[in-house]
């Protein structure tokens, strides 16, 4: 009979570990965390052929819109600051560019 115990209480052991394994696994495992992208330097290339500045309101550009920035364009991620056209960089959301397009 001793031995039926041992075994009952094995397993109600067991049992308690793995269904404790979802709220511990992510504790001792980490988070994935995406990579912080880097500020968009002046004198990058794709920047200087956008005609790209970071003060919507310091631009005298031809195509300059008023109250066009890239918090308004539809290439820009406010979550992350990413916009399509500069990939790796994020860019502030009063920065302008001269491919901006109004968000839909």
């Amino acid at each position: 009979m001793n031995n039926v115990n041992s075994s009952r209480r094995g397993f109600l052991v067991k049992a308690a570990m793995l269904a404790a394994v979802p709220f511990v696994a992510p504790a001792l495992i980490g988070q994935a965390h995406a990579q912080e992208l880097k500020p968009l330097p002046l004198d990058n290339a794709q920047a200087k052929a956008l005609a790209y500045a970071e003060d919507a309101k310091t631009v005298k550009h031809p195509s300059f819109k008023p109250d066009s920035n890239c918090g308004n364009c539809q290439f820009f991620t406010a979550a992350t600051g990413a916009c399509t056209l500069f990939p790796g960089f994020k860019v502030p959301a009063g920065a302008w560019c001269s491919a901006w397009a109004k968000k839909a």
